[in-house]
Parts: C-alpha cells; sequence; structure tokens
C-alpha cells in the first residue's frame, strides 16, 4: 500500500498526508492533559475524574491531597464511610458539611430516597465551585450545596486554604478566628447556624462533620435539629469529653463505633 501511494501521489500531497496521519495517531493514542498556565484567578483551574459512583471535578491547587489522589486514580475515598452512610440514610435527608469538591455528594445524593436531600456545605471558594461541577456533571438534583460553613452563629470567618508553601489545603481548609501567618493565604468565609438553614419540616436521619476541627461550633448551631430528629452523627474530630457529654451524650446518644477516622454518635444500637 505505501509503494502504491508512493507512486500515485504527488509528493506534496503525500507528505501532507503522512502528516495528518502522524497527528491522528496522536491524538488517538496519547491523550494530552491541557493545564492553563495564564495568571487570570478568575479561571477555575482543575481536573475532571470517574469511579463507580460518578464523575468529580477536582481542583488543580489540591490535586496532591490525599481524598484527590485517591479519586484520579479512579477510587472512593472513606468507601467505608460512604457504605455506612448509605446503609442508614433511610428515608431522611442527610447534611454533610465539609464537601471539598464532592467527593461524596454522587454516593450521597443517589441513596435519598424519594423526596429526601442532600445538604451540603463548603465554605472554601474554590472548593465550592468544583463542588457545584461535580453536580452538574452527575446531573444531581436533590443537593441543596451552600457556599457557607457551620458554625455556631451566623457570620464570617478567616479561612486558611493554604500552606505556607502556596498548596492548596483542599479539604483540609481550616476556619479560624485571626490570621496567623503571612506566608499562607486566607478566604474569608460565610458562617451559617444549620437550625438557622433547615426547614423545620426536614427530617435529618444522618448528620456528618468532617470541619477540620470546628466540629463543636458547627454542633452548637445544629442543636435544634438534633434535638428533633435525633441523626446518626459522624465526626472527624470530637469536641472535648466535658462538652460532649454536657451537650450531646445527655440526649441519649452513645459513641457507637469508628469509620476510618470518623466517630459515630447514636441514639440507641446501632443495627
Amino acid at each position: 500500500m505505501k509503494a502504491i501511494l508512493n507512486k500515485v501521489l504527488p509528493s506534496s500531497t503525500l507528505n501532507w498526508v503522512k502528516a495528518l496521519l502522524k497527528i491522528r495517531k496522536k491524538v488517538i493514542n496519547k491523550p494530552v492533559a491541557i493545564s492553563y498556565h495564564g495568571d487570570d484567578s478568575l479561571i477555575l483551574k482543575c481536573y475532571v475524574s470517574y469511579n463507580k459512583f460518578g464523575g468529580y471535578c477536582i481542583p488543580q491547587s489540591s490535586h496532591l491531597r490525599p481524598a484527590a489522589q485517591k479519586i484520579l486514580a479512579g477510587g472512593i475515598w472513606e468507601p467505608d464511610t460512604i457504605d455506612f452512610m448509605t446503609k442508614h440514610a433511610g428515608n431522611g435527608d442527610i447534611v454533610h458539611a465539609g464537601t471539598y469538591f464532592g467527593d461524596f455528594i454522587p454516593a450521597l445524593s443517589r441513596t435519598c430516597l424519594g423526596s429526601a436531600k442532600l445538604w451540603a456545605f463548603e465554605p472554601n471558594p474554590e472548593n465550592y465551585r468544583c463542588a457545584l461541577i461535580t453536580i452538574a456533571i452527575n446531573h444531581l438534583n436533590n443537593v441543596d450545596l451552600k457556599k457557607a460553613g457551620l458554625g455556631a452563629q451566623t457570620g464570617s470567618l478567616s479561612m486558611e486554604v493554604t500552606d505556607e508553601k502556596g498548596r492548596g489545603l483542599g479539604g483540609a481548609s481550616r476556619l479560624i478566628e485571626a490570621q496567623r501567618n503571612n506566608h499562607r493565604q486566607f478566604a474569608n468565609v460565610d458562617i451559617v447556624r444549620l437550625d438557622d438553614v433547615l426547614p423545620p419540616e426536614r427530617r435529618i436521619t444522618i448528620l456528618q462533620l468532617d470541619v477540620e476541627g470546628f466540629e463543636r461550633q458547627a454542633l452548637t448551631g445544629s442543636m435544634e435539629t438534633i434535638k428533633r430528629c435525633k441523626p446518626i452523627i459522624i465526626l472527624e474530630n470530637l469536641p472535648e469529653s466535658s462538652w460532649l457529654a454536657e451537650n450531646i451524650l445527655c440526649m441519649g446518644y452513645q459513641i457507637s463505633g469508628k469509620l476510618h477516622e470518623n466517630t459515630i454518635l447514636s441514639v440507641g444500637v446501632m443495627t
């Protein structure tokens, strides 16, 4: 075939065809990931990856964080936690605070039955934008994503969003009372009380907080909801034992188990 083409086609046409075939082979066999390297801070730099639950928009700034790395490799972050939540959500709503780019969202959204909803909270501006895209990729209609963190009172706080080397903290972004280190980057973020956000008729079956040490404040602003619904509570960080005893355990809660780094609290025996 090559010999026939060499005899039939003019050399200029032949060279053009060969060049086109090389380009086609490169495009088909070697996809190129293109990153934006400009200085426009409004442009979201991200990657898209998939696992068995769906698709995810992952911020480029924190793609080396453990959760991001797991999803980029096609895996699942904290699979035991997701499995537990999907099995125990029942027919109620789920509250998921510390959403990051939405690594839990597809699985939790699809486990909500009937008119149940997933209430998600993410104050980090970049993470919030990525979580919105994760929701769009999966065409999820039962997720109410708030660009805010949960706290004891409505207001605003500084959030630490990078480490001292300028690397994005991603899901480890922390709410702080005052900016401590000029080498880190901060964002001013909104804080809301869960009790002010949730309509009183909503039944919450799971309250999951991954808020980097801000659990006590988030629980304080959720106390009416907890008293009304007695949801399963999943915390990455436990508040001090005296506060926990005076505010949560006194309502009949007990520590029921551990999942990854999370502690489960429930009323009664877990099945």
